[in-house]
């Protein structure tokens, strides 16, 4: 079943290549959406595609990029847009 997430992560993670390494992981994983930084410091991902791989997506948020210092993932139900790719967004 696809489903369509909205992922929020805080802590250090701008300027550490938080956005493109979450866009190798979705595509490895058949992952579709869009990342973006948000000006609070924080990085929205919308993720959307198979349950398990949207998951595990949510799961690598949790560490991401090699520099990056992950405090918190918040994860919203979101509904299904019929994104075809991943993209990096700017804010």
């Amino acid at each position: 079943m696809k489903i369509n997430r909205i992922i929020t992560v805080t802590g250090k993670v701008q300027g550490v290549f938080y956005r493109g390494s979450a866009r190798e992981q979705a595509a490895l994983l058949g992952v579709w959406g869009e990342v973006m930084n948000k000006p609070d410091g924080s990085v929205l991902l919308i993720a959307e595609g198979e349950e398990e791989a949207v998951k595990a997506l949510i799961t690598w948020c949790h560490y991401g990029s090699p520099r990056a210092e992950v405090e918190e993932v918040r994860v919203e139900e979101g509904e299904l847009q019929g994104y075809r790719d991943f993209s990096v967004k700017r804010f």
